[in-house]
């Protein structure tokens, strides 16, 4: 069963912090068909978990999906929570793979909410949701992949990212168990260190035209903001594997860029192709890091 919700009433309140749905919906809806023609075929919409030279972009997205869903403990439970959940892959791995009863995903894209209707049968539950508006009393287990960059705004001061970090969290306890876990995987600001005025102009470059009102948090701000409501069981940086992922899908879309721009048009094309490309370059850099963390309710 696939519900649509219409509720974005937290967007006007204090509570909320994080981009706009107007701001989301810039992104995500350009448009199925386009993402389609560069992700792999499970529509995986973050960074892969590769391994070894000879590996395809769709074992490495698989292997991430069963990384993150293990780490939260979600194997033949009962009710798992998808905060973000894209066009539905970790969705479809937690009933397909995971053997999990009955899975809720929460989206801010009309676009990805009617593709899953394609294939979404009675254990799915897919709704265009703000999470703070998510009133469910309790899972087993939540997975979010790639959206806690949209839980805050560029520009808040570290005091005011923590405490909208914090809400999150709060809800996130207030779903589970004592026990219950988390897995959550979000890009992250990179090492301290100085950057030249081309690394700025490729950054401002992603915060402007592609990821409006969003922020990569430091994983000290996401420690922080999780203490007194989950301990940290395992924390990895991985922007190795955020560069391949990158560079992968820079290099499908230049393969298919004519049917693209038939799409979207030839600007957009060039955007997202100089947005993949300089990510790969900060992550190779270091300016940015790829967290994948798993906490425990406490």
């Amino acid at each position: 069963m696939t519900t649509l919700s219409t509720d974005v009433s937290a967007e006007g309140q204090s509570p909320y912090k994080g981009a706009s749905g107007e701001a989301i919906r810039h992104h995500y809806d350009l448009g199925n068909e386009f993402y389609y023609l560069w992700l792999d075929r499970s529509r995986t919409y973050s960074c892969a978990l590769w391994e070894g030279e000879d590996d395809d972009l769709y074992s490495a997205q698989q292997r991430k999906l069963a990384y993150m869903a293990t780490g939260a403990r979600a194997t033949g439970a009962k009710r798992v929570l998808d905060i973000g959940c894209g066009w539905g892959s970790m969705l479809r791995h937690l009933v397909e793979v995971q053997d999990v009863e009955h899975v809720v995903g929460l989206t801010l894209s009309p676009a990805q909410l009617e593709s899953m209707k394609e294939w979404t049968d009675e254990r799915y539950d897919v709704r265009v949701q703000n999470w703070l508006d998510h009133e469910e009393t309790r899972y087993d287990a939540i997975i979010s992949l790639g959206a806690f960059e949209h839980f805050a705004r560029h520009g808040m001061s570290r005091e005011e990212r923590i405490e909208a970090y914090r809400t999150f969290f709060g809800r996130c306890r207030d779903w589970l168990a004592p026990g219950g876990r988390l897995a959550l995987q979000t890009n992250v600001a990179g090492r301290a260190r100085a950057v030249d005025r081309q690394t700025v102009k490729e950054m401002l470059f992603v915060i402007e035209r592609i990821f409006p009102e969003s922020v990569m948090p430091p994983i000290s701000d996401i420690i922080e903001a999780s203490e007194r409501t989950f301990d940290v069981v395992t924390v990895r940086n991985d922007p190795d594997h955020y560069v391949r992922t990158c560079r992968f899908w820079a290099e499908t879309l230049t393969s298919r860029r004519e049917e693209a721009e038939a799409v979207v048009g030839a600007q957009t094309v060039a955007d997202y192709l100089h947005y993949l490309e300089s990510s790969a370059r900060q992550f190779e850099r270091r300016n940015l890091g790829l967290a994948r963390i798993i906490f425990e309710r406490v």
